[in-house]
Parts: C-alpha cells; sequence; structure tokens
C-alpha cells in the first residue's frame, strides 16, 4: 500500500479557540497546538474547554511530540491537561516555551522536556521532520511549521499576518514560504480568522502612531488595557511613557508575569526606570502616570473593572484621565466590556476603543494577505484552520477566487480528517473530537445533566423541603423549607406556611415510612410543591426533597 498521512483536527475547526491538530502517518503522531477555549454563557461554572484526546491517546506511545506555533491561550492552554496523561516532549519558540513552562509550574508539572527550537531549525521526530518559519501575529516569537511527512510537505501557518513593519523588526519569511512553493507543497492549512476582511491587515507600527498621538495630548492619568499576551503592544506603551516623561505599573498578575519573562529572554526592553510599583505611581502626579493593565475584557475582577466601578485601593479614575482599550473585544464579551465603558465615562474619564478610535490593529490576515500566502507556497490541496464554519467557508471561497480548483479545497470541521497519498487526498469522518469540560479540578466530569441542571438552577431557582424521620419510619419534623432564587422566605413568610401545610398535608397520608416508600414519598412532597408553586406563580423552580432520619 501506498504511504498515507491524516491530518485530524481536534479542535479549531468550527468554533475561535481550542486548537489542535494532529499529524498521523502509521503508528506515529505529533500534534500541532493543544489550546483550549473560554466557556460562553451556556457553559455556567465552567472554567475551560479543553480537546477531547482520546483518538491521540488511543495507541500507547504514538504520540511522539507536540509543536507549538505561538504562546496565546487557545494554543498552548490545554497542554497541562494533555501531559498528566503523556509526558510528551513540547517543541516551540524560546518565548512560547518560557510561557509553557510558567503553566506547567503552576499545574506542579516539573518533568517535561521542553525544547525552545528557532526559525529554519530541522526537529526530526519519527518518520516527520518539523521546520518551524518565522510569522508576525499579535504575540512575539510566532512560526508556521513546514512538516515533511513520507507522503509530501504540509505547511501550517499557525496565527499568522504579514506584517510589512513589525515592532521587533521580525518579518514573516517570505523567503522560506517562496522556497517550500519552488519544493512543492501538498497540504496548506491556514489561518482563517480574518477572511472576511478586504485588503491587508495594518502593520502594528501604526498602533504605536497613534498611540504616540494620543499621548502627546493627554493631560491627565493614561490607563492602557490590552491582552498580557502582547508582548509588541506593551513595548510600545512602554517606549512612550519614556518619551513624554511619564513612569508605568503593571496591574494584573499575568501582565507581570509576561512582561517578566519576556524582558528576561530579550524580546521587551524596559526603559531605565519607567516601570515602578503601584505605590510609587500613585504618588506621582495624574500627568505622569501611566498603568498598563489587563482586564481589556471586561473581567469582572480586573484591576479595570475595579476602577470603573471606583473600588480601586490606588487609584481613582477621574475627569481628565484617558483610557485606552487597545484590543479587541472577543466575541461574547460585548457586554460586559460596554459596562466598564459606561462607567469609565460616568467617572468623567475619556474612552477609546475599537468602535470609537484607532487604537488596535488584528494579529490575523486579511484577504489579500491571504491570497498571498497560497500564491507563495502554491498547495496542491487547500484545508481552512481556525475559526467558526463561516470563517472556514469563507476561506474556501477566497482559495477559489485565488485558482485552487474546488476539489482540491477541503472545507472540514473537527471530527473528520484529511487523508493524503501521493496520487490523492480524501476525506474520513467519525474522528472523536468533542469538548471536554474543566470546572475547577475536574476535568470531563461536567456533561451535559449537570449543565442542564445549572441552567435550570439560573433560570428558574430552587425550593428545597425536608421532613425528618426515626427509625421507625415516623415523621418527627418538618417539612421545613428553602428557597434560592424563587421568592425571598423572610418577605413572604404567610406563604412559606401555607405551603408547608400543603406538603404536610401531602405527607399525612404516609404516617409510617418504610425504607422502600421513601421515593414515593419524595415524589409525593415535589408533586406538592411543584403544583402550589405553578398554580401562584406559573413557575417550575427546581424542587430538591430530602428526607433525613434520626436514630432516636
Amino acid at each position: 500500500m501506498e504511504p498515507r498521512v491524516r491530518l485530524i483536527p481536534l479542535g479549531g475547526l468550527g468554533e475561535i479557540g481550542l486548537n489542535m491538530m494532529l499529524v498521523e502517518s502509521g503508528d506515529d503522531l505529533i500534534a500541532i497546538d493543544c489550546g483550549l477555549m473560554f466557556p460562553d454563557d451556556e457553559l455556567p461554572g465552567i472554567d475551560y474547554v479543553i480537546p477531547d484526546f482520546s483518538y491521540a491517546l488511543a495507541k500507547p506511545d504514538a504520540l511522539r511530540a507536540v509543536f507549538l506555533t505561538h504562546g496565546h491561550e487557545d494554543h498552548i492552554g490545554a497542554l497541562p491537561y494533555l501531559l498528566t496523561r503523556a509526558r510528551v516532549p513540547v517543541y516551540g519558540s524560546p518565548l512560547t516555551v518560557a510561557l509553557v513552562a510558567e503553566k506547567l509550574r503552576e499545574h506542579e508539572l516539573g518533568d517535561v522536556a521542553l525544547h525552545a527550537i528557532r526559525p529554519r531549525d530541522r526537529i526530526d521526530v519519527g518518520p516527520f521532520t518539523v521546520e518551524p518559519l518565522r510569522v508576525t501575529h499579535s504575540i512575539a516569537d510566532g512560526v508556521g511549521l513546514a512538516i515533511s511527512t513520507p507522503v509530501g510537505l504540509v505547511v501550517h501557518t499557525g496565527d499568522f499576518k504579514l506584517d510589512p513593519s513589525p515592532l521587533d523588526g521580525e518579518l514573516p519569511d517570505y523567503e522560506s514560504f517562496t522556497r517550500l512553493g519552488d519544493h512543492g507543497v501538498l497540504v496548506l492549512c491556514s489561518d482563517s480568522t480574518n477572511v472576511h476582511l478586504p485588503g491587508h491587515t495594518r502593520s502594528e507600527s501604526d498602533v504605536g502612531v497613534a498611540l504616540a498621538e494620543r499621548f502627546e495630548r493627554a493631560r491627565g492619568r493614561i490607563i492602557v488595557a490590552t491582552f498580557a499576551s502582547h508582548i509588541h503592544r506593551i513595548q510600545a506603551v512602554l517606549r512612550l511613557a519614556a518619551r513624554f516623561d511619564r513612569r508605568v505599573a503593571l496591574l494584573g498578575r499575568s501582565m507581570e508575569r509576561n512582561v517578566r519573562v519576556a524582558a528576561d529572554l530579550g524580546y521587551l526592553t524596559l526603559p531605565e526606570r519607567v516601570v515602578v510599583s503601584l505605590e510609587e505611581l500613585a504618588e506621582m502626579p495624574a500627568a505622569r502616570q501611566v498603568i498598563l493593565s489587563t482586564g481589556s475584557q471586561g473581567e469582572p475582577n480586573s484591576a479595570l473593572s475595579l476602577m470603573a466601578a471606583g473600588e480601586h485601593k490606588y487609584f481613582e479614575v477621574g475627569r481628565g484621565d484617558l483610557v485606552i482599550l487597545s484590543s479587541r473585544v472577543i466575541p461574547g464579551n460585548e457586554r460586559t466590556v460596554g459596562r466598564i465603558i459606561n462607567g469609565l465615562y460616568r467617572r468623567g474619564a475619556e474612552v477609546l476603543y475599537e468602535d470609537n478610535a484607532f487604537v488596535h490593529v488584528s494579529g490575523h490576515a486579511s484577504q489579500e494577505d491571504l491570497k498571498l500566502m497560497m500564491h507563495l507556497t502554491r498547495p496542491r490541496y487547500f484545508m481552512p484552520v481556525h475559526g467558526e464554519y463561516r470563517h472556514l467557508l469563507g476561506h474556501a471561497r477566497l482559495a477559489a477566487e485565488a485558482g485552487l480548483p474546488p476539489d482540491r479545497v477541503f472545507l472540514m470541521e473537527d471530527g473528520s480528517a484529511l487523508e493524503v497519498t501521493k496520487s490523492g487526498a480524501s476525506i474520513v469522518t467519525g474522528i472523536p473530537a468533542g469538548r471536554v469540560l474543566v470546572d475547577g479540578k475536574g476535568v470531563g466530569d461536567v456533561g451535559p445533566v449537570v449543565l442542564r441542571d445549572r441552567e435550570l438552577l439560573a433560570e428558574e431557582g430552587m425550593i428545597a423541603v425536608a421532613i425528618t424521620v426515626d427509625r421507625d419510619g415516623g415523621v418527627v419534623a418538618g417539612p421545613s423549607i428553602a428557597s434560592r432564587g424563587v421568592l425571598y422566605v423572610k418577605e413572604n413568610e404567610a406563604l412559606f406556611e401555607e405551603l408547608r401545610a400543603v406538603v404536610a398535608q401531602a405527607v399525612s397520608d404516609m404516617e409510617r415510612v418504610e425504607r422502600r416508600d421513601r421515593e414515593l414519598l419524595a415524589e409525593r412532597m415535589r408533586f406538592a410543591v411543584r403544583r402550589f408553586v405553578n398554580q401562584r406563580f406559573q413557575r417550575k423552580p427546581v424542587i430538591l426533597p430530602m428526607i433525613m432520619t434520626v436514630e432516636a
């Protein structure tokens, strides 16, 4: 049989985030990225969503390594959960590996082999040879991956844009992408996030120019909220603070950690005496203050949220202050971000954000950049990655516009695989690829039934009703009733007395409660409460009957 290679997305095709793809040849697997996704309103109480690793871990020792394209959470955040089950080596650029090391330290995973790699290195793992290629993105040290397989060359762009003037001077490696195209690219997997935007994505340098104009005109305190991973944006703010004789305090644990890590590795230059403590900054005149903060997505306990509510320990936002939200709003966060913006306006601050000022550029390629990547690599087959279905579909159509025949463009989602040989390619279905929910220390133990219960509790509330029986089954106490999210007991005492009488009547027919009858009694209690509440209020709360036993 001729050799076959499968490209198996476990996440990132059909959603924003959760990015992970397997490359399989025979009994050997490597993974590209291992990211998480943050929950939306349909997942109450969930901390993170991670990929289903079952396919990767089905064969002992099949998974040989994980290769990372960059250090964003949606590409590295699920690594600790994978590595607790399989200690495989991890490869990534120096900054990416340093961020992973911090994450693994938090999870007390200290015996993982982390390998820092640089663009144009060549790493041999089983039947694969992997070459990282420099790309630009909204975090420093991003790479795409060129993977030599037994059937041909696979190029995975990672998240990228083609920035002609990046702040760090690290241009995308056009030469290598062209070289690979000349050599022959079998499959191109390309970032689809910004496929709906025409033209070219603007340069990060443009944001620096726009921010400089704002710094020059500002007369009071400047507060800049951005992603802690956006090292280039942080660098621009630090340089502007030095230029206009201001001092900077860092707010947010992730901001402090990322600045420290990036500075230690040389990815971030700290101007002399610019970064100071919160206490030092608070003692300075407002006209010399810059606060560099997390919280641009409206996180409830972030420093920005506290300042918007007037509850921050050191700083009170007021008239004359300038607040810059230098990031895009992640879909789903619009309401919480809007609440913060309104709070800041109420306190008299001027607020600049993506809708009313040029304060941010994306880290993802727009249509003309995506076309250029296709022209540079000239792939035989094309597979859009990273995005919801509408993004993937838009990218597939863009590929057709760029001249790729429709039968060579594969529109796929999680749970399918692209199987390629030297002579052809086809889609294979039935791959296990679901979403695993992380809640506290529990991984995968919260499923649809628990989520539905949480939704019901949030929507309708709960009434708990309890009675106590003795060892012989006689009712000795109760019923007692507690309500959460239905009615406030202290304001409705008469009503709850009436409800207690209804429950007492329901159980009076069973004066002796044999153990085998307790389930029936609980159902009688539940029915009585449900009927009473529905008749009075047309509500359907969760009813929780409890039967307790005393020995005497």
